[in-house]
């Protein structure tokens, strides 16, 4: 079955943060070296999307985690995987290999948990990440005209990592944590323009970040101009990650179930960190603060971001089993109200 006929029928699990899975490693420079780049002349210790190459045991293995946790879909190790983004360790000349092989590790976990388990399928969502840079704003408080980036320049970036994706045998596109929205556009017109030149297309999914209190993206938007934006774009799914638990980030949430034509989704972190950084929230008690979520009918697609492990994905997927997911039919109604 198709991810977008499955959709429809019950409430889709993301899986959980990679990063944090990564900390639990004792990793150091060697290991995100290996053998192929032990004499590269620049510090990799950091860059985890090189370990797909270097280190794919590891990779493998948090996949594997996730799905039997009870995810449905996991995102590729490649939150960093362009050239814009591994420019900081002079390494975009591996930028298509590093999306095609991430890829390419997901699918063969996916497969091998479909296998065994036919009547539920798993999926892949090649993540597509925000990149370091920023269209909309300016890095120099003294120059707010001036532009780290352009446009264009991120359209060639997302379209070749894109096209690792898809080669690499992703089942959808996540273009996430978007705190620009013409970050966010680049993307989507890159992702359409490599549609168009390979004749085939794969499901698009976007979930943006309101960055904290205020409601708004970094570039300023509202959860409702966000959605508007990008509503041009054919997406499965739109929604929201990262910055804020999942108690917080539901009022925007709502926002999303009340105005959009799309599927919903939400990866919220687990709670908001301490001072040392860390995330202190236990798997019972996101789980709890999702299933408001869940109770509202508010979304299609929940999962986590930042701090979240296996045992709070499997939390939230014996949580959702109870619940009918979000209809788009919905939103309408609501809207009418």
């Amino acid at each position: 079955m198709k991810i977008e006929d499955i959709i429809k029928e019950r409430i889709l699990i993301l899986d959980g943060a990679m990063g944090t899975m990564i900390q639990r490693y004792p990793l150091e420079e060697k290991d995100f070296r290996g053998e192929r780049f032990k004499d590269h002349k620049h510090p990799l210790k950091g860059n985890n999307d090189l370990l797909s190459l270097t280190r794919p045991d590891i990779i493998e293995a948090i996949h594997h985690q996730y799905f039997e946790a009870g995810a449905d879909i996991i995102e590729t190790n490649t939150f960093s995987g362009t050239t814009i983004a591994q420019a900081d360790y002079h390494l975009e000349h591996i930028v298509y290999e590093l999306n095609f092989e991430s890829a390419r590790i997901a699918r063969k976990v996916a497969d091998e948990f479909t296998v065994k388990e036919p009547h539920k399928p798993r999926f892949v969502a090649g993540a597509m990440g925000p990149t370091n840079r920023t269209a909309s704003l300016s890095p120099d408080v003294n120059d707010p005209g001036f532009r780290a980036i352009t446009f264009d320049q991120l359209v060639v970036a997302y379209k070749q990592q894109a096209k690792g994706l898809v080669e690499g045998g992703v089942d959808t596109l996540l273009i996430e944590t978007v705190f620009d929205t013409l970050n966010a556009k680049a993307a989507a017109f890159a992702v359409q323009e490599l549609f168009d030149e390979i004749g085939r297309t794969v499901p698009i999914m976007i979930s943006g970040t309101i960055t904290d209190a205020s409601g708004r993206t970094l570039s300023g938007q509202t959860t409702e101009a966000f959605l508007i934006s990008l509503s041009h774009v054919p997406l499965l799914s739109i929604g929201l990650n990262c910055a804020l638990g999942a108690r917080q980030l539901r009022p925007y949430l709502k926002v999303l179930n009340t105005e959009s034509p799309f599927f919903v989704s939400a990866y919220p972190n687990a709670g908001l960190p301490n001072e040392f950084g860390h995330y202190d929230q236990t798997p019972e008690e996101m789980a709890a603060e999702v299933e408001e979520y869940l109770k509202e009918g508010l979304v299609n697609i929940v999962g986590g971001c930042c701090g979240s492990t296996p045992d709070h994905i499997k939390a939230i997927a014996e949580m959702a089993k109870k619940y009918k997911p979000r209809t788009v039919g919905d939103a309408a109604a609501v809207a009418q109200n």
